[in-house]
């Protein structure tokens, strides 16, 4: 299926609900988070993006059927991840999760999501962009979707006490000289 009727959008705290909703079925792939959290994130976040498709033949408004947030250098955010790649260096935008409704994997909304995250990147002079996704519990999906965009392991780390083992990942902003 194609993505001729999907379009991109920015996120406000009207969608926390909806959020929380694809956010609590994507775990353990990502943490499960609350509202109050959710809204603290989109705050945060350099870019809250949302993926929308136009409304079904029964339904008149949009679905919002994915999502991406991401955060520059510099946040108050206390995941391990995130300050594992701030302790790199200050010119990145890292991804906190990305997250597409179950239904709507491999039909191209994930890369448009991407699209939107290294616009981001580019505008903001980030030479790259992080993320991690987790080996323990594992997550061959999520490898497999970022190792076709591009993106490399730079690291490892146990975290959440040693229950969970991320892959720590990076890309190079195209179109950004280093």
């Amino acid at each position: 299926m194609t993505h001729h009727d999907a379009h991109l959008r920015l996120l406000t705290e009207a969608d926390v609900p909806r959020l929380l909703e694809l956010n609590h079925a994507a775990v353990p792939a990502v943490n499960d988070i609350d509202a109050e959290e959710m809204g603290a994130l989109i705050g945060a976040a350099a870019l809250a993006a949302g993926v929308v498709r136009g409304g079904h033949p029964d339904a008149r408004e949009e679905e919002l059927v994915g999502f991406v947030l991401a955060l520059a250098p510099g946040a108050d955010y206390a995941s391990e991840n995130y300050r594992w790649f701030s302790e790199r260096g200050d010119r990145f935008l890292y991804v906190d999760r990305i997250v597409m409704g179950e239904g709507h994997r491999g039909e191209g909304l994930g890369p448009l999501l991407y699209d939107a995250v290294f616009a981001e990147a580019r505008a903001r002079g980030a030479v790259e962009v992080d993320c991690e996704v987790n080996v323990e519990p594992p997550n061959p999906g999520s490898l497999a979707f970022h190792g076709r965009l591009g993106f490399e392991e730079v690291g490892r780390q146990s975290t959440k006490g040693g229950s969970v083992v991320v892959a720590l990942l990076a890309k190079l902003t195209p179109g950004l000289a280093p």
